[in-house]
């Protein structure tokens, strides 16, 4: 790790730290040549590769804006947008895999989405899953309604 300040090619750690969430690890260095000190913060890299078979790197901004689209027009707030952005990336990096298909990427968001607004789901789901005929949108809005019943009657069972 080269100084910031001086380009001295090798500094010295000092201390490290996880970051909150886990997903981070951040260092306190210091430079032997200058003796100044500067915090760095190392990553892993999450990779997504698409059908095309391009890969590049994990961004939860883009699944939040993939989202938003699908929440138009909704009472959907930019909070809950990040908080499914937020989800959707703990899922993934708690597969423990560096390099992930988008078509997990899809299904991570499905579910969360899901409970965030349905409307927004069945537009979401419509694009991803590639609903072609109005008979796909019936079957998933049947889906839907059963785990809402399913949801309902077990709140009302006694405990």
């Amino acid at each position: 790790m080269h100084c910031p300040f001086c380009r001295h090619p090798d500094t010295r750690v000092i201390d490290s730290r996880s970051t909150e969430d886990g997903a981070a690890i951040r260092r306190r260095r210091t430079c032997p040549e200058c003796g100044r000190r500067f915090t760095t913060q190392e990553t892993v890299l999450l990779m997504v590769s698409k059908r095309s078979g391009v890969t590049e790197a994990f961004s939860r901004d883009k699944v939040i804006a993939g989202v938003r689209r699908a929440c138009q027009g909704r009472p959907v707030g930019e909070d809950s947008l990040a908080q499914l952005g937020q989800r959707v990336e703990e899922s993934i990096r708690a597969t423990g895999a560096a390099e992930i298909p988008a078509h997990e990427v899809g299904l991570a968001i499905l579910g969360p989405l899901r409970e965030l607004d349905e409307v927004a789901y069945l537009r979401f789901a419509s694009v991803y899953r590639g609903f072609e005929t109005l008979a796909d949108f019936e079957a998933e809005i049947e889906q839907l309604r059963a785990a809402r019943d399913a949801r309902a009657a077990g709140r009302e069972a006694p405990a």
